[in-house]
């Protein structure tokens, strides 16, 4: 992916963003397209539940 095409969630704003637009720290990404980036805080929620299910 190039940065013209990649999504990310913008954690203090709680905007999706085309590029990396702010601070490096809020930002989670990239994503391929717009609706994966708006569910980023449930792909990451999904990811958590199942590290920690790994290591139960």
């Amino acid at each position: 992916m190039s940065n013209e095409t990649e999504w990310y969630y913008n954690l203090s704003t709680r905007q999706v963003t085309k590029g990396k637009v702010g601070d490096v720290f809020d930002r989670m990404g990239p994503y391929p397209d717009e609706a994966t980036a708006r569910q980023a805080l449930e792909i990451a929620a999904a990811r958590n539940a199942s590290a920690d299910s790994d290591d139960d």
